[in-house]
């Protein structure tokens, strides 16, 4: 049928069959949430990041080792990618020169260390993930040891789920055992190090089959234990600031590093060292599992009770009151107080 006009120079009718639509597939195409199934995908470890790339160990076969370059897939947005984890790449994963491949899912983590900027701060810093033990380097002077941040790295340990051991270097500038009594009844493993004596082999086998993070402050000697236990690592290490008496940052990264011994391997994850560990991503009420002595005295507590030193009917105020907890736990339950007030603090 054809256009009729008429008289007014109007159309009477209009035939679609004469139109010409311009085909445009992508446009017509229906849009989906499907994204995909990536059958093909490997698993791999990131053992190392470094501004947007991932290295990536494929095949974790002693005698066949092989690490590619990767980077993130845009499927996973802004999903953090941190040292540890387990992923499924696809492209080139031979592992040569200028090749990439590309990170397209994480698989299920068992356990995430985190930290926040300070105890105000809820946004989380992910350090690891799928650690499942945390060896904190302290030193016995030089710098001065802090119970409290010990206290801290503990708490954020236990709230994740992961095994906390203690290592405290440079015993032969001072002796430790005032220290130490902080966490006195406390389920700690306690490695101590100095000059001319660092029990590698017991630390070490306490390492095969695990997979532990290293944490500690600045100039304790963390890199130096790092590089004795891994040879070749070559993590950078530093000396305290003798007028503040601060350690200087070395490692500026963390990566994973492979142990290896007569009786087994394990991974070592070494971090860059901190002078704070904010527990602000920390919920107040897992704050007791850092103290499990005191978890047990505060089983009768009333039901809601804060722990505050101004709580009604405590049983830790109780028990110190009554002169029932040793010198450690007085100690110790100053810290948790203090802890709690700050929480306090901000949330009200």
């Amino acid at each position: 049928m054809s256009w009729l006009a008429d008289d007014d120079n109007e159309y009477d009718e209009f035939d679609e069959d004469l139109i010409r639509v311009r085909p445009n597939p992508k446009a017509n195409r229906p849009r989906t949430k499907r994204r995909p199934a990536h059958e093909d995908a490997q698993e791999g470890r990131i053992v190392g990041v470094d501004r947007g790339r991932y290295s990536v160990l494929m095949a974790e076969d002693a005698d066949d080792e092989r690490f590619i370059t990767a980077a993130r897939a845009r499927e996973l947005h802004r999903t953090p990618i941190v040292t540890g984890d387990r992923v499924r790449v696809v492209g080139d994963t031979s592992g040569e020169a200028g090749t990439l491949g590309r990170i397209v899912s994480i698989i299920e983590r068992t356990s995430l260390l985190r930290r926040s900027a300070d105890d105000t701060d809820q946004v989380e810093r992910v350090i690891v993930a799928n650690a499942d033990q945390m060896l904190v380097v302290v030193a016995a002077a030089d710098p001065e040891p802090r119970a409290r941040l010990v206290d801290r790295y503990l708490i954020a340990a236990l709230d994740a789920g992961i095994r906390p051991l203690l290592v405290v270097t440079k015993t032969d500038l001072a002796d430790p055992s005032d220290f130490l009594a902080h966490f006195d009844g406390l389920d700690l493993t306690v490695f101590t190090s100095g000059r001319g004596h660092v029990p590698l082999h017991d630390i070490g086998e306490h390492l095969i089959g695990h997979s532990t993070v290293f944490v500690g402050h600045s100039g304790v000697g963390k890199s130096t234990l790092v590089n004795a236990l891994v040879p070749g690592a070559e993590r950078a290490t530093g000396h305290v600031n003798q007028v503040t008496g601060r350690g200087r940052h070395t490692s500026s990264s963390t990566v994973s590093l492979r142990y290896r011994s007569a009786t087994g391997s394990g991974w070592v994850i070494d971090t860059p060292g901190v002078r704070s560990f904010g527990l602000g991503h920390v919920d107040p009420t897992h704050l007791l599992s850092g103290y499990p002595d005191l978890a047990a005295i505060a089983k009768n507590c009333p039901r809601g009770c804060t722990h505050l030193v101004n709580a009604n009917d405590c049983a830790l105020n109780e028990a110190r009151a009554a002169g029932e907890l040793s010198q450690a736990q007085q100690a110790r339950l100053d810290s948790l107080q203090r802890l709690l007030d700050t929480f306090n603090e901000r949330s009200s």
